[in-house]
């Protein structure tokens, strides 16, 4: 359920507050230009999340337009393979947190890694994501190296999504060839970030998106949905924090509960108000890549094909092979895909076919990336 529709009628400042027809006017006309879309009000995207269901309809078709017209029908397919499930943080929604002591841990070796690229390479993807938790136990100058080599012997663009690090490795990644990276701020609310993330804060992962940015990456980050403690204000705050961060790709995912967690008892989040979500930043960030993410299908058997309806163009399937694949189980659900599911590259691209949407044969570059 997406909750009671709540009418926003005033700003802070008693200014009227428009309509959600309204919004979604501005926004689409202004999103069919070809700079970014406009900026709204975080009181714009509050009415958005909290309208009724004609409204939403009409949201959703509204942020499909604007995708179908900036980035195209395509969709990229992105191979991930996760190499490492150690942490050394804590989150208190993350299975990999380090006081999860029934968690079995595994480190594949770099060779390992490549043999698992090569498979998603000859199978026609053409982006290789490598993920882990925070993992100081892989030596950077191991990961560089397979960088490079994934680079020079497969001709994939590579995205990393390894957590916060020193600027010099941020550096050193970059220089062995990475392309892209991913860092997702989880959360705009600096106090729910701090509760949330013990010992870390929303102002130190922020200085690391502009660090990547600083840095040639091609920056991507987002967002959980359905957090205990979240408001739909704060979900507008996201949705602007992406826009002022100038990601090019964007992340939005529901919270899923991790039964060795302490938010073990918490409710999932809706996947109707993240596509919402979904839907309003595709509205904000015409041309950005946002994926249809692996949560969305543990909440719901057509939760991917769902989000590729309201603004999603990217599908990012896990290629991490078994033994390791089940071991990285940062909520529950993850590694099983609903029946019926596609799971190989061929699978995907009939299955896409299917909705109209054919599977794009390049990179994926950021926009005005090569």
């Amino acid at each position: 359920m997406r909750g009671p529709a709540k009418k926003v009628s005033a700003g802070a400042e008693g200014r009227r507050v428009p309509e959600p027809d309204e919004i979604l006017a501005l926004l689409r006309a202004e999103g069919t230009q070809a700079e970014a879309g406009r900026v709204p009000t975080r009181e714009e995207i509050v009415a958005l999340l909290t309208a009724g269901d004609a409204d939403t309809d009409a949201l959703y078709r509204a942020a499909d337009a604007v995708r179908a017209g900036h980035v195209g029908d395509t969709v990229h397919l992105r191979a991930i393979i996760e190499f490492s499930n150690h942490c050394v943080q804590n989150c208190l929604y993350c299975g990999l947190r380090r006081n999860n002591r029934r968690l079995f841990r595994y480190r594949m070796s770099p060779d390992e890694i490549f043999a698992a690229a090569a498979v998603a390479r000859d199978q026609g993807y053409r982006t290789v994501v490598l993920q882990s938790g925070e993992d100081p136990g892989y030596p950077t100058s191991e990961l560089a190296r397979l960088v490079h080599r994934l680079k020079d012997q497969l001709d994939v663009a590579v995205t990393l999504s390894v957590g916060e690090l020193p600027r010099v490795v941020y550096r050193e990644l970059r220089t062995a060839g990475a392309d892209r990276y991913l860092l997702k701020h989880e959360t705009a609310d600096p106090a729910l970030f701090a509760r949330l993330r013990p010992g870390t804060t929303l102002a130190g992962r922020l200085e690391k998106l502009v660090w990547l940015r600083e840095l040639g990456y091609q920056v991507g980050s987002g967002n959980m949905v359905g957090l205990p403690g979240q408001t739909v204000e704060s979900l507008a705050a996201d949705v602007i924090l992406l826009r002022e961060l100038e990601v090019e790709m964007a992340g939005i995912g529901p919270f899923i509960p991790h039964p060795d967690t302490p938010l073990a008892g918490a409710p999932p989040g809706p996947l109707e108000l993240t596509l919402d979500v979904l839907a309003v930043t595709r509205l904000v960030l015409p041309r950005a890549h946002l994926p249809a993410t692996t949560a969305m299908s543990v909440l719901h058997p057509e939760g991917r094909q769902r989000a590729l309806a309201c603004g999603a163009n990217v599908v990012m399937p896990d290629l991490t092979p078994e033994p390791y694949r089940r071991h990285y189980e940062i909520y529950p659900g993850r590694t099983a895909a609903p029946v019926g599911a596609p799971r190989s590259f061929a699978a995907w691209r009939e299955t896409l076919a299917g909705l109209g949407r054919p599977v794009d044969s390049g990179y994926g570059h950021g926009p005005g990336r090569n």
